[in-house]
């Protein structure tokens, strides 16, 4: 089997990191000094950039060289989680149950030679969720979600709010919309086996406009997500500067870095709206780490996360 893949010998342990621009990620600055705080100086980073929505045998070569060469110990995945899961999913030994919900994979890692998947954003997005608003927040506020893309990230905040055991922390009604069927019927699909109270409401459509008039009838205290990739991977931003928040509502930018043309919309209606911006850099650094210990089988505990966290800032200046 491995005589169809090019596996490259690594000299020393490699972690793989799979997204669009991974040269522009912080992380390349941060991972040596992430590093050093797990103790493991020779585990080095290497970004791998595919298009969106590559070709299966990219996906299936990645797998392969973290599967066969053993000082490929694993990697983080962005943007193509659902595409990997989807075209090298038999490559796998096992998966969590997340990623089975999920059909994606945000983590590849090894066990005794074993190669395993894992789905982690609804665990990182639940975290960094927290980290934005207070308990019983929809059930004091009676604000919606709105979540402008149907990928791997909205997704994950989708499922992690079905799963709040509290009628307070989950809100009445999500919106999704996304630009195309496939990954709409995709989230339909995981709704609908996991069961909800909440209402779903899904929107296929790529005009901006149609996205303003859809934030415009939210209640007040509600969340619009950007989830989309536009102004980190591709140009752009998913709403017009004439698209009016929700008041007392909430901006969540999931991107941290790029144009970031969604969060300066949303900063533009700072104070007129009384919004609340939030960028993605929580959620960045939650995945990053919970992917990092899983891969080198090192704990992580609150205080290992303040030590990561304490280090990522001093990077972001």
């Amino acid at each position: 089997m491995t005589k169809q893949y090019e596996i490259i010998r690594k000299a020393q342990p490699t972690f793989y990191f799979v997204g669009v621009t991974t040269g522009k990620s912080s992380i390349n600055q941060l991972f040596p000094l992430w590093m050093e705080i797990f103790g493991r100086p020779e585990v080095k980073l290497e970004g791998v950039d595919c298009k969106i929505h590559d070709d299966p045998d990219v996906y299936r070569q990645i797998v392969a060289q973290i599967k066969y060469d053993p000082n490929s110990i694993g990697g983080l995945i962005t943007t193509h989680k659902m595409d990997l899961y989807a075209a090298a999913r038999e490559m796998f030994d096992g998966f969590n149950d997340l990623a089975k919900i999920t059909a994606e994979i945000s983590c590849m890692s090894k066990t005794d030679g074993r190669l395993e998947g894992h789905a982690f954003d609804p665990i990182t997005a639940g975290q960094s969720l927290n980290a934005i608003i207070d308990p019983g927040y929809f059930g004091r506020t009676g604000g919606e979600v709105l979540l402008l893309g149907a990928g791997g990230s909205s997704l994950a905040t989708v499922l992690h709010l079905m799963r709040q055991e509290d009628p307070a922390d989950r809100p009445k009604r999500i919106t999704v919309v996304n630009r195309s069927q496939p990954r709409i019927d995709h989230m339909r699909q995981m709704v609908e086996r996991q069961g909800t109270d909440i209402e779903m409401v899904y929107v296929v459509n790529n005009d901006p406009l149609r996205n303003n008039e859809i934030m415009g009838v939210l209640p007040a205290h509600s969340i619009v997500i950007n989830a989309t990739g536009m102004g980190k991977d591709i140009p752009g931003s998913p709403i017009t500067d004439a698209g009016l928040f929700p008041v007392k509502g909430i901006a969540w930018e999931f991107n941290y870095r790029g144009e970031l043309d969604f969060m300066h919309q949303a900063l533009r209606q700072e104070g007129e709206r009384n919004l609340q911006v939030e960028d993605g850099w929580v959620y960045f650094i939650y995945g990053w780490a919970t992917v990092v210990a899983q891969v080198l089988h090192h704990p992580l505990s609150d205080e290992l996360i303040g030590k990561l966290s304490a280090a990522g800032e001093a990077i972001r200046g």
